[in-house]
């Protein structure tokens, strides 16, 4: 009777791990994954900024501010092309104006798009997100 008892347990407990053990591991990569995106999200908005501070300087290129921006976002881990980033040096800011850089990013989930496939197949869950950084600040001299 008590071998008996002692197989049913362990049965119990190899049920528990394999009904537990995948969840556990899906939120663990979860978290590792927004963890991710929110450094992708932490490196364009940097970028955009440093855009920004060279935008406000009288007289610059616009192909130097993408290449600062572009630069940064290497820096960061990010290939970031011309195409991405949008600039406007002539925001109005109350009675100053001021330059706004915007960068748009399609940030791709490694594991969670593939789990998200295989759940339902043929959707657009796992598709790139796009993110974007917006940065405005005051021109200088005006």
């Amino acid at each position: 009777m008590r071998n008996r008892l002692i197989r049913n347990q362990r049965g119990a407990a190899l049920l528990e791990t394999a009904i537990t053990l995948p969840l556990i591991l899906l939120v663990s990569v979860a978290i590792f994954e927004f963890g991710r995106a929110y450094q992708t999200w932490q490196v364009l908005t940097n970028a955009a900024r440093e855009g920004a501070r060279v935008a406000v300087i009288t007289g610059t290129p616009v192909a130097d501010i993408k290449t600062a921006v572009k630069k940064y976002a290497e820096i960061g881990g990010l290939t970031v092309t011309d195409g991405q980033i949008s600039l406007d040096q002539s925001v109005a800011l109350g009675t100053w104006t001021g330059s706004q850089v915007t960068i748009s990013y399609p940030f791709q989930f490694i594991v969670l798009n593939p789990v998200a496939q295989m759940v339902k197949s043929g959707s657009k869950t796992g598709e790139a997100l796009t993110m974007s950084a917006v940065a405005v600040m005051r021109n200088e001299g005006l």
